[in-house]
């Protein structure tokens, strides 16, 4: 069955980093876009970052530009993000999704169960 298994979360002080990984296994892992959301208290889910199956492109939240970046390992159905300048607004549980939208009786779109991330000090 589909799985996503986010690692990586914890407390962290202003200004510090994090590395969340997140492995994937039931799906066609090199064919998914892979995306970061995060969700805080008392506020919708947001997109911090999605990087693309076809070639790799990337794109990300205007919060975290310059600070966040996200990688994809394929060879170990796995994805990457790296929480650099950490700052207390950055306080979320942060998930892993994938998603397939083409060809259509391919699509899928899977969740992970989430990793919290606090930024304090």
């Amino acid at each position: 069955q589909v799985q996503l298994v986010e690692s990586g979360g914890g407390l962290v002080q202003p200004g510090g980093s994090l590395r969340l990984s997140c492995a994937a296994s039931g799906f066609t892992f090199s064919s998914y876009d892979m995306s970061w959301y995060r969700q805080a208290p008392g506020k919708e889910r947001e997109l911090v970052a999605v990087i693309f199956s076809a070639g790799g492109s990337t794109n990300y939240a205007d919060s975290v530009k310059g600070r966040f970046t996200i990688a994809r390992d394929n060879a170990k159905n796995t994805v990457y993000l790296q929480m650099n300048s950490l700052k207390p607004e950055d306080t979320a549980v942060y998930y892993c999704n994938a998603e397939r939208i083409a060809p259509i009786w391919l699509r899928g779109n899977y969740w992970g169960q989430g990793t919290q991330v606090t930024v304090s000090s």
